[in-house]
Order: structure tokens, then sequence, then C-alpha cells
């Protein structure tokens, strides 16, 4: 079990959230639907979302998830060597192409979106171990088609893809030349959790178990299980003995040890949806029952999800603006909500500027995954954050889409002429939480007002038609980015 961390201010239940007067069904409870199951969503979506019910609307999110197909495979997308004319040139365009395809799925997709972004960071694989279009497909394939489906399933699929074979030297492991890596990462990260519940003994008989995945026809072709480098004898994994292979593997872990991987994943989950924070009475009330819907549903995933979805404790006042953003999110996020335009080329400035500050896609640092939240932050990491910010909305600026800057103003403040209301729609819609105080709200206002004289707003005669306005919202977004709020979700 992980260890506890600092106490929890959230003290409401799973009890489903129901709407009253004192605490409503709201546009902020709808935008921390989607900008906690997805990377946000324009203010129309957000207003037609409000006519259903907190239910209706988890049970859509998550049904459209559920059912989205899986990307289609690429031409290349089952390849091996020999089926490239030109392998240096074509195998490097098409992991391009692939970064910039799951880019453009990451940002629209919703819950199946943030499920991905989940999953490359608990499934992990290093792109540069193995840098070959075709099993980096084969891998975003396995997560996009189990991102909701059954866990102990995906733990039996994802670790045979030959992204994960390679990376954890699952490829290696022969009956001549143990290698104990996979099996090691299987119970530390992927379900029980560092030293809970296995000893140094089952993982050597695991990594026995798994012996076997070791041959392919020709360089890049598919990877299959030969029984001539298996391990053909008894292993003794969690005290069952018998001549175990690769699934018996997962069934026996399953069997033996649900009680602690369900936790396990429900704690991961929690942390990536609702909060870091986990004390010892989010464990046993949040925690505790959510891995009980886990097992009682044979590890599917949705029921026990959309227990948590729909949970006063999802929806509790204390859920908002306690997560640090991701990489992704600053920027993605932001795209969603103002409806700015983007296209490949800048999606690729977007997964690059999101790879130098610490995010970057397919590429976590080490096995362990990114460690998210405070670590995303450091001095250099959080000025890259507001070059970022400021870069995409100078390109826009600069390259003829000044008027979505106007629109954004007018949509947002119902074409207001007051500019301090106008900062105020427009800092608060992109924002978590309201600002610490009224004079954070102040300073906004003047980057606001720019260089327009104050007499043309006292009179009245200052409004979002004017040719200077696209600039002023400019600045603000610039400002916006740099204030702390900006950077909770």
């Amino acid at each position: 079990m992980e260890p506890l961390t600092t106490t929890s201010c959230n003290t409401s239940t799973l009890s489903p959230y129901t709407p009253t007067s004192g605490n409503p069904w709201s546009f902020g409870k709808v935008q921390h639907t989607f900008r906690r199951l997805g990377f946000g969503a324009s203010e129309m979506e957000i207003d037609n979302a409000l006519s259903l019910s907190p239910s209706e609307l988890i049970d859509t999110i998550v049904a459209t998830a559920y059912n989205l197909p899986a990307t289609p495979a690429p031409t290349w997308g089952y390849w091996a060597f020999s089926d490239f004319t030109d392998y240096e040139t074509e195998n490097e365009q098409y992991i391009y192409d692939w970064r910039i395809a799951t880019g453009n799925n990451l940002i629209s997709e919703s819950l199946r979106g943030r499920m991905m972004a989940f999953w490359m960071n608990h499934f992990v694989t290093e792109l540069d171990t193995y840098f070959y279009a075709p099993y980096l497909f084969q891998y975003a394939h396995t997560l996009e088609t189990y991102v909701l489906g059954n866990f102990k399933t995906f733990v039996r699929e994802v670790g045979i893809t030959p992204a994960m074979l390679l990376y954890l030297n699952g490829f290696e492991n022969t009956n001549t030349q143990p290698n104990e890596n996979y099996a090691r990462e299987l119970f530390e990260l992927f379900t029980l959790g560092e030293g809970n519940g296995y000893t140094e003994t089952d993982i050597t008989e695991t990594a026995k178990a798994l012996t076997g995945y070791n041959h392919w026809d020709e360089y890049g072709g598919q990877m299959y299980f030969d029984s001539i480098t298996f391990v053909n004898e008894d292993k003794t994994i969690f005290g069952q003995t018998g001549n175990w292979g690769y699934d018996d593997v997962i069934d026996i872990l399953f069997q033996e040890r649900g009680d602690l991987i369900a936790p396990f994943i429900c704690r991961k989950l929690y942390q990536f949806f609702v909060s870091p924070d986990v004390d010892a009475v989010i464990e046993m009330t949040i925690i505790e029952p959510l891995a009980q819907t886990l097992i009682d549903n044979n590890f599917e995933m949705v029921p026990m999800l959309k227990q948590l979805f729909k949970s006063e404790h999802f929806y509790d006042e204390r859920a908002l603006g306690v997560i640090i953003k991701s990489p992704f999110d600053v920027i993605f996020q932001f795209v969603n909500e103002s409806e700015f335009p983007y296209n490949n080329d800048l999606m690729e400035a977007f997964l690059y500027y999101s790879g130098t500050l610490g995010q970057a896609l397919y590429q976590p640092p080490d096995v362990a995954g990114w460690q998210r939240d405070e670590h995303w932050i450091s001095t250099s990491t959080l000025t890259g954050r507001w070059q970022m910010f400021e870069a995409y909305l100078g390109i826009l600026f600069s390259n003829g889409q000044e008027e979505i800057f106007r629109e954004l103003a007018i949509s947002l403040s119902n074409d207001s002429i007051d500019p301090e209301y106008i900062t105020q729609v427009i800092v608060d819609y992109f924002n978590a939480k309201e600002l610490f105080t009224p004079t954070d709200y102040d300073i906004a206002t003047d980057i606001f007002k720019w260089e327009i004289p104050q007499n043309y707003y006292d009179d009245g005669l200052w409004s979002l038609s004017w040719d200077q306005a696209p600039y002023q919202v400019f600045l603000l977004l610039v400002h916006l980015s740099k204030m702390p709020e900006f950077q909770l979700k």
C-alpha cells in the first residue's frame, strides 16, 4: 500500500450528488466535470450539459468514451522491417504522424483522451527504447481498446505488446537467460504497489512463467510465444504450484491478490481524477468502497468509475482547483474552452513545448512515469508554461486571427462595455477558483484596459467593437497564464 499523504479537506461521501438549492447544479460544476474527465469543453457544450442531471451527464460521457472505436490502423500499423521501402525515413515520419494523431485524439476525445493520458503513465513504455512506428501504434491501440474495459484483461494484453516486451525486457527473458524486470514491474507498478503482497521468490518464479515470448519471423514483425525458450517446469506463485505460463500468472495474480490490486488501482485513479491527497479517512470511506465495486464487477472499470464520478465527493467544492495542471492540461484545456483554432503544425508545437516542460508524449522519464502534481512545477517549467501559452496566442494574433479574441470576450461577457466585468468573467471562466484577492482582479483589469484613456470607459464610449479590443484581450490572456490559479484545475 502506498504511504498516505496529508489530510484531505474533502469529507463528502460516495453517495450520488443530488443538486439542492444550497448545492445547485451549476456552470462551474459542469466545467469541473469536463476538466477532470477530459481536457475542458466550450461554453456551448457546458450550457448544453446543464440540461442534463449530473448522473445523466456522467452516463453520457462514459458511454461515449466506452463505445468510441479505436483509431483505425494506419497502413503501416502491423508492418515488419521488410515492408518498409526506406526504413529510416518512413519510420521516423510514421512516428511523427502517430504522435500528432495521438495529440489530436487526446484534445478532442474527452474521457477517452483523459484515460489514455492516465494509462500511458501507468503501463509505461518509453518510445526511445524501441523507436519503431508499428510497435508504437500497437501499444497505443491496446491502450485505446481497454481504456474503460476490464482491468484484468488489460493487464494481460498490454504485457505482451511488442513495446512492453522490449521496454521491460520480456523479449530477453528465456529459460537460459532469465530476466525478472517485467515480473517485478508487473507487481510493483502495474497491479500491487511496491512491496505490497509479493516476495522476491514470487518475482523469480513469475519471471520463469513469463518466458517464451522471444521470437519473431523477422525484425520488427509480430512477437509470439515459443515453447523452446519457456521454462517448462513447476513454479510456485502466491502459494500455488504448477507449470504456469503467462495466462496462468495473470489468473493467479488476480485470484490471490485481487483484494490488493483493486485498492491500488482505485487509489491511482482517485489521485488522477479527484485529488493527490489520500489520507486514512479517504482510504476507508472512498478507496475501499470503490475497490469493492471493482471486485464485485470482476474488475470491469466502468461501474467503479461511475460511482466515483457521480459522487458528492467528486462534486464537493473542495475538490475544485486542487490538482496542478499537466503541460497537456495547460494548453489543451485552454484550446477547448476558448475554441481557438489549432492545426497539425500547432499540435506539434504543443507536444514539443509539453516535452520541454516534462511531459513528452510516449516518453515518460522512467518506468515509474511522470510523478505529476507538484513535480510539474519548477522555476524553469513555470516560465516555460508562460512562454508556451504566449507563443500560441502570439501565433494566432499575428496570423490574421485577431477577431477570435474579440469574439471570445463578447461571448463570455454578453458584449459588455464594463472592463471590470469583462475581465472578471474571462478570468473566472478559465480558472477553477476565483482569484485570491480583489486586488488581483484590479491588476488584471488594469492590464485589460491597456492604454485606453479612462474617460472612454467612464463615459461609456469604449466597447469590444473597438479596433484595440482584440489586443486588449490578448494582453489579458497572457496575464491570465501567469496567475497561480491558472496552473490548477
